[in-house]
């Protein structure tokens, strides 16, 4: 499958109501002390109330279709992931490095494992992964069944095979009993079974809801006015919310921050140098249990963190262009920490209550040969089109994107794609494809080919 990329003059994309961004715009200065809020320009009640609706929690959790979640298989995945069994030599378990009681971290800058020497990068939380759309640091696992058997399998982790592992649980009568109850079309123990269990139980690692959901649910008492200015803030001034967007606060994205590194990241798993550098924007729940912070645990509080992006970014050409340079108050600084003292447990995080939304339905199509890319979304998101008709998706963007083509005949990779350029993507044969974007991967465009 040809792939042509060509530059193309950028299109205005659509814009929100011009009231609505005025009346933001208007909140957010009164409740940081800006100049408009000087000149007593009156603050929309209406427009903070759709910002926070942005960050409402959903109702339920997704599960794919192909690993929905059961009694048994959830119970199953929870004992595998406490059981030094899936270590090579028995000495440690999933929660020797995502201790519940640490917020699913270890606590410490670089962990270690079986082989007892530094990990390559610092041990993440596993909060709200179930609406991940890559996983690692990297993003080089595009599932949680993916993702799962990574660190069994690397020897400087758990250090173990699967195919290994499935005989050392087979030989325990419990676990025989317990696969056979959570897989019962499938009952062998096989290293499907096993990254399935886990999984489905790492799916079920909801953060669980703190004063700021009380907030956005509209209790207006559950912030006092330090910490609503601090939101304002966050959404405005501080461009935290840049990456920082949705009721887990990540984009799923990824970003370089202009860290002191060698580590090329996302950069070296998609072959982009525009990539270099950049991680995955991590979920700002749970924050107070879950330092150090960074991929590389560097950063030891939030102050060291607003230090970084007050004066210690480093510049170079694969800087994201969602940064902004924070430079706060000593009184504004307080309230964007108070802020962000409210997306976390004020006692060590337990789970919410699992509610499984099921797979989400797909989006509607539309007829068209033309997308754009813009606020990291493909827009329309899904599009039908006919065989041997071309698909031109115009980055619409200030972001360099790159759009990408996994499954069917003749996977593609359109490499780095820069604001004002166009791809062209030609499909021959009917079907139904998903592109989606290697720096922003929660982009996803759903193709219907039709004869």
């Amino acid at each position: 499958m040809a792939v042509v990329v060509t530059p193309l003059e950028t299109k205005p994309a659509p814009s929100l109501p011009k009231a609505f961004l005025a009346g933001m715009l208007a909140a957010a200065l009164a409740l940081t002390g800006g100049s408009q809020a000087q000149e007593q320009v009156p603050v929309s009640d209406s427009a903070l109330s759709a910002l926070r609706a942005l960050y409402r929690r959903p109702d339920g959790v997704p599960f794919p279709e192909a690993n929905s979640p059961t009694p048994a298989k959830l119970a199953l995945g929870k004992r595998l992931f406490s059981d030094p069994v899936l270590s090579m030599n028995g000495a440690i378990s999933c929660t020797s490095c995502h201790d519940p009681a640490l917020g699913f971290t270890d606590g410490v800058p670089i962990g270690r494992g079986v082989a007892k020497k530094p990990l390559v990068r610092h041990t993440p939380h596993l909060w709200n992964l179930a609406w991940g759309a890559a996983y690692f640091w990297d993003g080089r696992a595009r599932t949680l069944e993916e993702q799962v058997r990574g660190p069994i399998e690397n020897p400087l982790e758990m250090g173990e095979s699967l195919p290994r592992l499935a005989g050392k649980l087979g030989r325990d009568r419990s676990y025989r009993r317990a696969f056979a109850e959570a897989f019962p079309e499938h009952p062998q123990i096989g290293p499907d079974q096993i990254a399935a269990a886990l999984a489905t139980h790492i799916r079920s690692l909801v953060s669980p809801k703190t004063r700021f959901d009380a907030w956005a649910e509209g209790q207006e008492t559950a912030l006092n006015a330090e910490e609503k200015a601090g939101f304002a803030l966050f959404n405005g001034r501080a461009g935290c919310s840049n990456c920082h967007s949705g009721w887990a606060f990540t984009d799923r994205a990824f970003h370089d921050i202009g860290l002191a590194s060698n580590d090329l990241g996302r950069g070296k798993v998609i072959g982009l140098p525009a990539a270099d550098h950049a991680f995955q924007t991590p979920s700002l729940r749970e924050l107070a249990w879950t330092a150090p912070y960074m991929h590389d645990g560097s950063l030891a509080t939030l102050d060291a963190v607003l230090d970084h992006y007050d004066h210690g970014v480093i510049r170079r050409a694969s800087l994201s262009p969602d940064l902004k340079q924070v430079v706060l108050t000593e009184s504004e600084r307080a309230a964007l920490l108070a802020f962000l003292a409210t997306l976390s447990s004020e006692n060590p995080p337990v789970p919410a209550p699992l509610v499984a939304a099921g797979p989400a339905a797909p989006p509607a199509a539309r007829e068209g040969t033309v997308i754009s890319q813009k606020d990291k979304l493909f827009q329309p998101s899904a599009v039908r089109v006919h065989a041997g008709q071309s698909l031109t998706i115009v980055n619409d963007d200030v972001r360099t994107h790159n759009v990408r083509l996994d499954t069917g005949p003749r996977p593609f990779n359109s490499g780095a794609q820069e604001p004002g350029q166009s791809v062209t993507l030609p499909f021959a044969r009917p079907g139904r494809y998903e592109l989606y974007c290697g720096i922003h991967p929660a982009m996803r465009l759903d193709v219907s080919v039709e004869r």
